[in-house]
């Protein structure tokens, strides 16, 4: 089973988010947390809000299952660009230059190695991590 969060219109440059973000793709949960936690860009802050929005995402899908008991691992994770605000910047000689205040998307999925027992009913399947 797997629970997707996402975030639109972050405002970062898709480029700085995209370092942070190829830092815990494929990692398990609690390992990108810690990378997340003492890694000192700005955009680590931002993916760790995605990153625990995913989770509780997770454990709402699974019926309120703990997501400790699970062995969850980011599936995918990717930024994109989003929408850019177009500002103009006195220039001598009366002249504008263009600000481009760029954006991007953010989306994290995360998913289980364990299976998850529904109700009366056997495993569902099980996804196995590309390494």
């Amino acid at each position: 089973m797997e629970a997707v969060a996402k975030f639109k219109s972050c405002p970062m440059s898709a480029r700085k988010m995209r370092l942070v973000v190829d830092n815990i793709r494929g990692k398990r949960v609690d390992e990108a947390l810690g990378i997340l936690k003492f890694s000192k860009q700005e955009a680590a802050v931002w993916l760790e809000k995605v990153l625990l929005s995913a989770i509780a995402n997770w454990e709402q899908k699974a019926g309120g299952e703990s997501a400790a008991d699970y062995d969850l691992f980011v599936k995918t994770a990717f930024s994109d660009g989003g929408t850019m605000l177009k500002r103009l910047r006195p220039a001598p000689h009366g002249r504008a230059h263009r600000v481009r205040k760029r954006t991007n998307h953010i989306t994290i999925i995360v998913a289980n190695k364990i299976p998850v027992a529904a109700d009366n009913k056997e495993v569902v399947e099980v996804e196995e991590v590309q390494e």
